[in-house]
């Protein structure tokens, strides 16, 4: 049997996702909780991290990257921000010791757009980008990330040029609980996805993405004069901010660009029927395969290229 290599963890705001990875690349053992970055900052990160590790009887010895929300300003140790344009392999070099552990620990950088028009930042995300597509790939790549801030990153001939964030998780989350809207949408969980309405409201957002506020605001009159179900309200909200945040991310993207899609699960399923109704050609790679395989290539960048060379 394989014997345990590094140790690979995603960790993000609300979420701590953790692999140990054997030397011929395979998982050997894999941990999940709510333990994010939110609770790691009041509990600790190292006892955190160490819980997970000694559930796994992980050897005290090999090394662990980390990826995410731990090498935020109020994470773990901050790991700072590569500045776009910058070259994929950029994000391997920056990682971060975090000082006074036992064993090696590294965290790896986000990336910052620092243009006074366009200001971004993700973190984590660039984990899954170098996941997702290979350093030497040429020609130009959309990369959609979706979630609670969906990233759209342009990478050409493996250079990030820029990316944008879309915050359709949030605002969706918003609208349907804290908003006028959340009546239009009260007991939708207790009905079948309405797939024709978010189609329609996808559709119709994205041929005109400025009126998508007042498109969003038929969630209510269609139910007080046509009958749309709370399930149809539902859909057509989210209909409304994808079909807008598609059309604003293609709107900077070159003719010849390719959409690779980098989710999985309930996402996934909305996002790939987004495209289709779009007819939008995409590839899909699963999100979880695509930050193991990012943590990976840190990994081995950092301990295992320099191990052949000793």
């Amino acid at each position: 049997m394989t014997k345990p290599a590094y140790v690979a963890v995603d960790w993000g705001t609300s979420s701590f996702r953790l692999w140990l990875i054997g030397q011929d690349g395979s998982i050997l053992g894999e941990r999940r909780s709510g333990e994010g970055m939110t609770t790691a900052a009041q509990t600790g990160f190292a006892g955190v991290l160490q819980a997970h590790l000694d559930a796994l009887s992980a050897p005290a010895d090999i090394p662990a990257i980390v990826c995410g929300m731990a090498g935020a300003r109020q994470g773990w140790v901050e790991a700072g921000y590569i500045d776009t344009p910058t070259s994929l392999a950029a994000i391997l070099t920056g990682a971060v010791a975090v000082p006074g552990q036992s064993r090696d620990v590294r965290i790896l950088p986000g990336l910052a757009q620092r243009s006074r028009q366009a200001p971004d930042v993700m973190r984590g995300e660039e984990t899954q980008l170098l996941g997702a597509i290979a350093a030497d790939t040429k020609g130009e790549q959309l990369v959609c990330m979706p979630g609670t801030h969906s990233k759209w990153v342009r990478v050409v001939d493996g250079q990030v040029m820029g990316f944008s964030t879309f915050m359709t998780g949030e605002l969706f989350d918003v609208i349907t609980k804290h908003s006028i809207l959340s009546h239009a949408v009260a007991g939708s969980a207790n009905m079948p996805t309405d797939t024709g309405a978010f189609e329609a409201a996808l559709k119709a957002a994205f041929d005109k993405p400025a009126l998508a506020t007042n498109l969003l605001f038929t969630a209510r009159s269609g139910q007080l004069l046509h009958g749309l179900t709370a399930a149809g309200a539902q859909a057509l909200i989210s209909g409304t901010l994808i079909g807008a945040e598609i059309a604003g991310a293609l709107a900077s993207a070159g003719q010849g660009a390719s959409i690779m899609l980098v989710a999985s699960g309930r996402l996934q399923a909305l996002y790939e029927d987004a495209f289709r109704t779009l007819s939008l050609s995409h590839k899909t790679i699963d999100a979880d395969a695509a930050v193991r395989r990012g943590l990976s290539a840190a990994a081995e960048a950092i301990w295992l290229k320099n191990e052949s060379k000793s």
